[in-house]
């Protein structure tokens, strides 16, 4: 060991240099070629590893082996082997300093501890999303179990970090720590909350920095600009501030729009309002006059003949318009409105697309527009469904039909 150490000490000595000087040198390139070593170890690590794992996941018939790779296990578990390399070359590296030996050592250990949490971190989030997709499993609350378990390792992992760096004894720590809890609980109760929170919202990726968030509770609605231990700083549109305690984000409900945000589009969900006195059934003259509508020619065609063909083949009696089948204002109205918004530029068509009709209500029958905009941004997402209802709402009495409007009471201007 004490050849390759100083493998570097003879061309140093040779410039003229001190022994001091010429053992630092020495020492910098042997860093050097260890630092490269790490580096080409942990890329050739990663690549086999990973490269490995995700051909046996094409092969297997489980998907658990593909949701380890999908959660980076089999990346986080390759980092070990350039920290074993590290383990076994640094003695070599600082053998002319061993007053550095401890100092690397302490860091070497808090690194194996957090990249043991990180592993674990991985497998856990492996085993939560493997466990949902289990019949038995699936409707149980696996989050809970998988954030308990986590929350443990966290508490493990930074105490045992805190023994390695200070040198305390394990069972020293935790006891005076148990028996210190009284106190700290009282004097640090909104620091301890806001930190658990601060570890829940890190750990369930709950909440960002830019997420749009809603929390009526406290009057937030707009970007989260800041999270600490103490609070959340929302932005809201007109540019006010609001401050949201951190554990109020675990502990209260609020909307988070990321998902919005990072989907193929905005819902568009609302009603209008029909008088259920003027759905009527169509006339043959009625139908004859829709068809000048020409998203709904050919659908009137077509139907109106299924519908001649089914009444004649059963001989139905169309003296009274109720006998047989028929076609409505209303649902011609409903049919015409989803092929409307099926045409309409501003729509994601590969997302959900229905006009639907609701339970009637007192103040009229519901017709339901629901789809999604292409365009999330605000102002664009309300011009799109403004000019969805400005149509709908004029289109109306072309199909004979009313809206329902609250009356007043007040008598008109003789």
């Amino acid at each position: 060991m004490q050849d390759i150490s100083h493998y570097f000490c003879d061309f140093f000595f040779d410039l003229g240099l001190s022994d001091k000087a010429t053992s630092f040198f020495n020492m910098l390139v042997l860093l050097a070629i260890l630092c490269i070593i790490i580096l080409v170890s942990d890329f050739i690590a990663r690549k086999v590893l990973v490269q490995t794992f995700n051909a046996y996941a094409k092969k297997s018939k489980t998907n658990f082996d593909d949701l380890l790779v999908s959660h980076k296990a089999p990346r986080n578990i390759a980092h070990l082997v350039p920290l074993f390399l590290t383990i076994k070359l640094f003695p070599i590296v600082f053998y002319d300093f061993p007053q550095s030996e401890i100092f690397i050592i302490t860091i070497l250990k808090v690194y194996g501890i957090l990249l043991s949490i990180w592993i674990l971190r991985s497998v856990l989030r492996t085993l939560e999303a493997y466990f949902k997709t289990l019949p038995n499993l699936k409707d149980k609350p696996i989050d809970s179990y998988i954030q308990v378990v986590m929350l443990f390792v966290w508490i493990t992992g930074i105490g045992l970090c805190f023994v390695v760096i200070t040198g305390i004894p394990l069972w020293t720590f935790f006891t005076t720590i148990g028996a210190a809890s009284a106190i700290l609980l009282l004097i640090f109760k909104d620091t301890i909350l806001g930190f658990v929170a601060s570890l829940q919202i890190a750990i369930n990726d709950s909440l960002r920095i830019g997420d749009w968030i809603t929390m009526d509770k406290y009057g937030a609605d707009g970007d989260v600009i800041e999270i600490n231990l103490a609070t959340v700083q929302v932005q809201n549109f007109d540019m006010t501030i609001t401050h949201i305690p951190t554990y109020a984000i675990i502990s209260d409900s609020f909307k988070n729009w990321r998902g919005m945000q990072a989907s193929g589009g905005r819902r568009i969900k609302r009603s209008i309002l029909i008088k259920a006195n003027s759905i009527k059934y169509l006339t043959k003259d009625s139908i004859e006059k829709l068809k000048n509508i020409e998203l709904i020619t050919a659908y009137l065609s077509h139907r109106q003949e299924d519908i001649d063909s089914y009444n004649a083949s059963h001989n139905i009696d169309k003296s009274t318009l109720i006998n047989g089948r028929n076609m409505t204002n209303l649902g011609v109205f409903r049919k015409y409105l989803q092929t409307y918004i099926e045409n309409h530029s501003g729509i994601n068509k590969e997302m959900f697309i229905m006009v639907r009709q609701m339970a009637p209500t007192p103040q009229g029958l519901p017709l339901e527009i629901y789809a999604f905009s292409s365009d999330k941004r605000w102002e664009n997402y309300e011009y799109i469904m403004s000019d969805i209802f400005d149509h709908a709402l004029a289109a109306v009495p072309y199909f004979d039909l009313e809206l329902y409007e609250l009356s007043t009471g007040a008598q008109p201007n003789t």
